[in-house]
């Protein structure tokens, strides 16, 4: 305990801050050194003096001010961002079209030749804006042929169509359509039994179709990547001998992608046909095909079914492809397998055989193909070869009426037969220069037949070759063509197979324009004369050519 004598007390200047300060050391003093209990004796006394100060007056002042202008830089820690972005899609897939250039919206042709030919061609299509295009067509072509008696024909064909598209993304088409094609049963002059004269209305054949068309699509990509498409063919067809037959064609069709490139199919098809003339036929068939593509980096997989339905009775076909880059574009391989029923209808048949009866029995034809082959893609040429197996059943043949019922009415009348074929075909396309372009098809087929002794009237080997050179700025456009068909096989008067003379067709055609808008055009078919049967006592016509004007708006 430190204790202070009375006689050595602290003058009052002790007090205050100074006091403070001493007793802050005591402490540390203490803790230095032990000092005794009793009394410690003051030997001086501390006067503390400060000494005298100068006062100083301030008078602060603001700095000016710093008008000049800084580039201040600032550096920021890099960061990647992740956005999450749905790309493009690539696809023509249900997507409007775009607006087109200025380019030419209709085109004429007009013209005659020999022998008594006459010619007409007229198409007009037209967009506008980006809402709705519209087109219509026109064409007539006539003969009349002196060396055989009756031989002519007459073609006529016009229709319009159009397609809407809405803002709520689905679009809207449909078409009319009439044609009347004249065909005259002029074998009767091959007939050696037949001596009659004949007028031309005698032997004529008019085919009257009237056609329309409609369906609904979405005309942009949806937000789900579905495309639908539900469209109807119709048509009406009667002939000059009281035939006729309507058909019905419905089709549902749906196609949702996956991650932009695989794509899973579903077509739904109910297919009527009604046939009458003393009696009637319906030939109605009811098709639900799925299937899915996988599209690789090097590959695509097709794995479908195609369920079919007719009177009833269900048949199952393959639908499968599978398709290998092997060099790129260069080479890839291909190999599927696909069946359905192909309609033997009025139409169809008299398309095919102008000559026909009036009254044909309709019946479906079953197929079932096998195929492989190799195509590519070399730059200046383009090709393709394709080697396949067909198992058919009730496949249509055509054979000359024995009895017909009107004697100069040489007609066919179609029997079916089981035929199995081994098809081997290919084709090539080469771009030498610009504006030169040879293309080429070759197809083999090796019928077997079960009931018939030859596949009659079908053919087996055909060439079918090209050569076109669009030169002087696109002015002029010059035309080559030459076409091979083996003889087909025919019955003969004996009921013995025997076969047809070869098809050597070789054609030649050119077409100038003089200015932007006015050219003219000629067209010489058949150099050869080739008076080749393609049907039993109907000779093809034999040289011939066309020429005329063209006009382009």
């Amino acid at each position: 305990m430190l204790t202070l004598s009375k006689s050595h007390k602290m003058k009052p200047f002790l007090s205050g801050r100074k006091a403070v300060i001493l007793l802050a050391f005591l402490p540390f003093a203490a803790f230095g050194q032990t000092l005794p209990s009793e009394n410690v004796t003051v030997l001086k006394n501390f006067e503390a003096q400060l000494l005298d100060a100068e006062r100083i007056e301030a008078s602060p002042k603001l700095p000016a001010p710093d008008t000049s202008r800084s580039k201040q830089v600032y550096r920021l820690p890099y960061r990647d961002l992740n956005i999450d972005y749905p790309p493009p899609t690539i696809r023509p897939f249900g997507m409007r079209r775009d607006k087109t250039g200025d380019a030419y919206h209709g085109i004429i042709r007009a013209g005659g030749g020999f022998p008594n030919s006459l010619y007409g061609d007229g198409s007009y299509r037209y967009l506008f804006e980006d809402k709705m295009d519209f087109g219509l067509r026109v064409k007539h072509h006539s003969a009349s042929f002196k060396k055989i008696e009756n031989q002519r024909f007459s073609n006529t064909d016009a229709g319009l169509d159009g397609t809407y598209y809405f803002k709520q993304g689905f679009a809207v088409n449909g078409g009319l359509g009439y044609s009347a094609n004249d065909a005259y049963f002029y074998g009767y002059n091959l007939d050696s039994t037949f001596t009659e004269d004949v007028l031309p209305e005698d032997v004529k054949q008019r085919f009257s179709n009237f056609r329309i068309n409609g369906g609904v699509f979405n005309g942009e990509r949806t937000v789900g990547d579905f495309n639908y498409l539900v469209h109807l063919d119709a048509y009406f067809l009667k002939d000059a001998y009281a035939s006729k037959e309507q058909g019905f064609d419905l089709k549902f069709r749906g196609t949702k992608w996956f991650a932009e490139k695989h794509s899973l199919d579903i077509l739904l098809r109910t297919d009527f046909t009604f046939f009458q003339d003393t009696f009637s036929q319906k030939l109605h068939n009811f098709f639900l095909t799925p299937a899915f593509t996988l599209h690789g980096d090097f590959f695509n997989v097709k794995l479908g079914v195609t369920v079919a339905n007719h009177n009833d009775e269900f048949s199952f076909f393959p639908d499968v492809l599978g398709t290998v880059n092997i060099l790129g574009s260069q080479l890839a391989a291909f190999v599927g397998a696909e069946g359905t029923f192909q309609k033997n209808t009025f139409l169809s048949l008299t398309t095919y055989n102008p000559f026909m009866e009036s009254r044909p029995e309709l019946r479906n034809t079953r197929v079932m193909h096998y195929f492989g082959g190799v195509k590519g893609d070399l730059g200046i040429i383009e090709y393709s070869g394709q080697a396949g197996y067909k198992q058919t059943q009730d496949l249509a043949l055509f054979v000359l009426q024995e009895n017909p019922l009107i004697a100069s009415h040489r007609r066919f009348e179609v029997i079916y037969d089981t035929v199995s074929i081994i098809n081997i075909n290919g084709s090539i396309v080469v771009n030498l220069l610009d504006g030169l372009r040879i293309h080429g098809v070759v197809n083999q087929n090796i019928y077997t037949t079960t009931t018939a002794q030859k596949a009659w009237h079908l053919p087996a080997f055909t060439i079918n070759g090209g050569v076109q050179y669009t030169t002087l700025e696109n002015k002029l456009v010059l035309r080559g063509d030459v076409f091979l068909e083996n003889g087909v096989p025919f019955r003969n008067d004996k009921g013995l197979a025997d076969n047809l003379n070869t098809l050597f067709d070789v054609s030649l055609g050119a077409e100038y324009f003089f200015s932007k808008n006015i050219g003219a055009f000629v067209q010489v078919n058949n150099l050869a004369d080739n008076q080749r049967q393609r049907w039993q006592l109907y000779p093809t016509y034999g040289i011939n050519a066309l020429a005329g004007i063209s006009a382009r708006f």
